[in-house]
């Protein structure tokens, strides 16, 4: 793996420090998405939508291992900062369990939803902070967070499918 290129005029740039702040904000997304999922998981009706939950909450360690080592590679402790939007997108989760009747496809319906848009707030995430990553140099950093946003991406579409393949037409017809 190609190491870290540093320089002190970055690292004590405006630029590096939001790049810090974003990975810390993201962190804490990851953090509290691991805690939601397996209440997403829990609330789904399909067998396949609450494997897919469980899939993700796998991933989502993952990609929270990911950014721990993110931060040792760029020298910085692993900290997280609160990210309001992941807090409103979970209480949005939560607001679609509570609003929906248990067992329906409506609910799995609801719940995709909302992690879909769970999915596409970490593509847009992680898509800038790898970008920011390569305008810095720090190429290693870089690799790591394309892999998550490839996996981010694969989980969408997963999303999807589930959604176009049955879940959509069977809560259409409750």
């Amino acid at each position: 793996m190609a190491t870290t290129k540093k320089t002190g005029k970055m690292e004590d740039s405006e630029f590096h420090e939001f790049f810090i702040d974003e990975l810390k904000d993201i962190y804490w997304a990851e953090k509290h998405l691991v805690k939601a999922l397996p209440k997403m998981q829990k609330a789904a009706t399909s067998p396949e939508l609450a494997a897919a939950f469980e899939k993700h909450t796998q991933e989502t360690q993952t990609h929270i291992d990911t950014l721990e080592q993110v931060f040792e590679l760029l020298g910085e402790k692993a900290a997280a900062k609160k990210c309001d939007a992941m807090a409103g997108l979970i209480e949005e989760a939560n607001g679609v369990i509570e609003d929906t009747e248990a067992g329906t496809m409506v609910r799995d319906a609801g719940l995709i939803l909302a992690a879909q848009k769970v999915e596409h707030y970490e593509i847009a995430t992680y898509g800038t902070l790898r970008v920011f990553a390569a305008n810095m140099g720090h190429t290693d950093v870089e690799e790591l967070l394309s892999q998550t946003l490839e996996n981010e991406k694969a989980t969408d579409v997963a999303l999807t499918e589930a959604a176009e393949g049955f879940i959509n037409e069977q809560a259409a017809a409750e």
